[in-house]
């Protein structure tokens, strides 16, 4: 399952996003710090294809992909230092995939705090960047002392050096031209501006008819290096709250397209480079993620360690072909279904079925 860390200024809407992407249980308050311990969640990512197979195959169960939210206390500028909740609460998020700033853009006299985006952003970075250095200018002493009877800890060394140069400089490694081999020798220490970045821009319900010219300077400035969404959390939170028809009207009628966690899912995927395959049967239909270019042993080892040990072959097709075939016997009668073996390069929509012996 994958995991994405909220981060944002107090007042920017983290608690709000949180519950438009879970489905509620997050405390959202005009005021500062209303987090002060970490929302934890979960959310189903819609699929209609998943729908649809487990409508063929009369699945029993369904079980979709899912992806976890993990939602703490507003960051504020001097955090470093202490000021508002400090920064220890950014250990909670230290273990996730990739890191949500929430960039407030709406505009409420009612609510204290910045809205230009581009300042959030400053703020946001500038205090994950000192947090990484301080993390970074602990580790890069030992590991030169440790490097001094092995010889192999050269590179990791030289990775610690040049993120050490770049949040020194307040600069965010991700933003740093840093080699992905560089990037992973990082991995151990969990550095927050090492991951991967989507910045959501929290719009008001006024800005809602020129999104795209809000969110520009955004994608401007992060030039690529991460996904920009802007999005009217209030409403999208309070469409959550509905159930199917009456939220498919509402979000109809505001202009809100498919909603929240659909947006969001598909953002992230791109982000991290996810994928979907399937399993379908008369017990259950599943869909599971995997990064893109995975093999099909990888891919058998989402589903348990042991068929990815023990892979012998997949059978496989796309799933729009198993639809128009009708089912997984018809398509094995007809020849259908394709044989493939361990260098097999799983697509986005494959149906797979897993051959393997322990």
């Amino acid at each position: 399952m994958e995991r994405f860390g909220f981060v944002g200024l107090p007042n920017s809407g983290k608690s709000s996003l949180y519950n438009a992407l879970a489905g509620g249980g997050a405390l959202a308050a005009p005021y500062a710090f209303a987090t002060t311990d970490p929302n934890v969640g979960v959310a189903k990512v819609p699929d209609d294809r998943l729908d649809r197979l487990a409508a063929m195959s009369a699945s029993r169960k369904v079980v979709p992909a899912s992806v976890q939210f993990v939602d703490i206390g507003g960051l504020v500028e001097g955090a470093n230092q202490g000021e508002g909740l400090g920064n220890r609460f950014l250990a909670h998020i230290r273990e996730v995939d990739a890191v949500v700033y929430l960039l407030r853009a709406f505009e409420d006299t009612d609510v204290p705090g910045p809205s230009d985006p581009l300042e959030c952003l400053r703020v946001v970075e500038t205090e994950l960047a000192l947090a990484d250095l301080e993390t970074v200018e602990s580790q890069l002493e030992r590991r030169r002392k440790a490097a001094r009877g092995d010889r192999s800890l050269g590179p990791e060394i030289e990775a610690l050096d040049a993120a050490h140069l770049l949040l020194a400089e307040g600069t965010p490694v991700y933003r740093g031209g840093l080699t992905a081999d560089s990037i992973a020798l990082l991995r151990p220490w969990f550095l927050l501006t090492a991951k991967p970045v989507m910045a959501v821009v929290n719009v008001g319900e006024d800005q809602l008819d020129r999104v795209d010219d809000v969110i520009a300077p955004v994608q401007a400035e992060l030039a690529g290096r991460g996904e920009v969404l802007g999005m009217c959390v209030q409403l999208e939170a309070e469409a959550a709250q509905l159930d199917g028809e009456d939220r498919a009207e509402m979000l109809d009628a505001l202009g809100l397209g498919e909603g929240a966690l659909p947006r969001f899912a598909h953002g992230a995927y791109h982000l991290l480079g996810l994928r979907t395959f399937f399993t379908t049967g008369e017990k259950e239909s599943r869909a599971w993620t995997f990064r893109a270019g995975s093999r099909a042993p990888q891919c058998a080892g989402r589903i348990h360690t042991d068929f990815e040990k023990g892979f012998i072959r997949a059978e496989v097709i796309h799933w729009d072909d198993l639809l128009a075939i009708g089912s997984w016997a018809k398509a094995k009668e007809s020849g259908k279904l394709r044989v493939e073996g361990k260098d097999y390069e799983v697509l986005d929509g494959d149906v797979l079925e897993i051959r393997f012996n322990v």
